[in-house]
C-alpha cells in the first residue's frame, strides 16, 4: 500500500515537471518572438518605465526622511508632473498590449485581431470603440497616416483668420491650408455663424478614403451622411497617445503609400510628426449616440 502511494506522488511530481518545463519553453518562445516583431518599440518602452520607477523610488525616499513644512509647501506644485508620469505609464502598458497583438507589417487587420484591439480600445479608453458601425466600415482599420493641411472653416477663412492667438498660431501655422473645401463643404457659413463644435471639427479631423468602404456603391447617399463628421479613436500604437477625430475629409489618393490623413493639431498629439511623413496609427468608430465624447486628445483611463 505505502509503495503505490508513493508510486503515485513520484508520478504526479514528474508530470507537474513536465508540465512546468512545457510552459516555460513556450512562455520564452512567445517572448522572443515578441522582441524580434517589435525591439525598437519595446526598448523604448522599457526606458521609459524604467524613467518611471525611478522617480516613484525618490519620491518614497524623500517620504521616509523628516521635512521642514516650508519645503513641503514647494512640493505642492509638483502633483501636475505626477499626474502626466502617470498617463506615461498607462501609455505605455498600453501600447505594449497593442505592439503584442499587431503584424509587424502595416497591413489590414484580421476579424480576431481588430476583435481583440476594439476590446483593447474600449477598457483603456472608457468608450465603445467598433471596426464596424451600423453596417458600415472603412477599407482598414490599422494604417498610415500622414500629415494634412487645415481646411477653410467658411467661405473668406485665411490662415491670418485661422487663429486666435500668436501662441495657437505657432506650432501650425506652417502647415499651410488645403486650396478646397474639405469632402462635406464649409463647416460653417460664415465668421459669425461658426460655433465652438465647428472650430473643434476642424481642428481634429481626418481625412479617410470613405469611398473605398466595401458597401459604399450600394448606397452611397446613405455611407456620405453616415462618414460626415463621424467620430473616431485615432492611435498611435507605438506611445499609446489616443485622439477623439471626426472625418471631414475624404482621401488621401491611393498612390501617395498613406492610409488616411490628420489634421496638423492630430499629428502634432499622436507624434507623428518626426520627419517621415507618415506612421501606423489604429483608428475605428466611436459608437457615440449621445454625443457625449468630446473632440481632441484622450487620456488611458487604465
Amino acid at each position: 500500500m505505502l509503495h503505490k502511494t508513493t508510486h503515485k506522488k513520484n508520478s504526479t511530481s514528474l508530470h507537474y515537471a513536465y508540465l512546468r518545463r512545457k510552459w516555460t519553453t513556450k512562455h520564452k518562445a512567445v517572448q522572443k518572438d515578441l522582441w524580434e516583431k517589435h525591439k525598437p518599440y519595446l526598448e523604448h518602452l522599457q526606458l521609459e518605465s524604467k524613467k518611471a520607477l525611478a522617480g516613484s523610488v525618490a519620491g518614497l525616499l524623500m517620504m521616509s526622511q523628516p521635512v521642514p513644512i516650508s519645503l513641503l509647501s514647494q512640493a505642492l506644485p509638483q502633483d501636475k508632473p505626477l499626474l502626466k508620469e502617470t498617463q506615461a505609464q498607462l501609455q505605455a502598458k498600453l501600447a505594449q498590449e497593442l505592439l503584442s497583438i499587431l503584424p509587424t507589417e502595416v497591413q489590414p487587420l484580421s476579424d480576431d485581431q481588430e476583435a481583440q484591439i476594439s476590446e483593447i480600445l474600449s477598457t483603456h479608453y472608457g468608450m465603445s470603440v467598433k471596426p464596424r458601425l451600423d453596417g458600415k466600415r472603412l477599407n482598414r482599420s490599422y494604417g498610415l497616416i500622414g500629415a494634412e493641411q487645415h481646411l477653410m472653416r467658411y467661405p473668406g477663412d485665411t490662415m491670418g483668420s485661422h487663429f486666435n492667438t500668436p501662441e495657437e498660431s505657432s506650432p501650425f501655422y506652417s502647415s499651410g491650408m488645403a486650396p478646397g473645401r474639405g469632402a462635406w463643404g464649409y463647416f460653417a457659413y460664415s465668421r459669425e455663424s461658426m460655433t465652438a463644435t465647428d472650430i473643434m471639427r476642424e481642428k481634429y479631423y481626418i481625412a479617410v478614403p470613405t469611398f473605398l468602404s466595401p458597401t459604399w456603391h450600394a448606397d452611397v447617399s446613405g455611407h456620405y451622411k453616415f462618414f460626415k463628421y463621424r467620430k473616431m479613436l485615432v492611435v498611435n500604437p507605438e506611445n499609446g497617445k489616443g485622439v477623439v477625430a471626426d472625418i471631414a475629409d475624404a482621401g488621401p489618393a491611393q498612390w501617395t503609400g498613406k492610409h488616411l490623413g490628420g489634421s496638423p493639431e492630430v499629428m502634432k498629439h499622436l507624434e507623428r510628426v518626426d520627419g517621415s511623413g507618415k506612421g501606423p496609427v489604429l483608428y475605428l468608430f466611436i459608437d457615440d449616440p449621445h454625443n457625449d465624447v468630446p473632440l481632441g486628445p484622450v487620456d488611458v483611463q487604465s
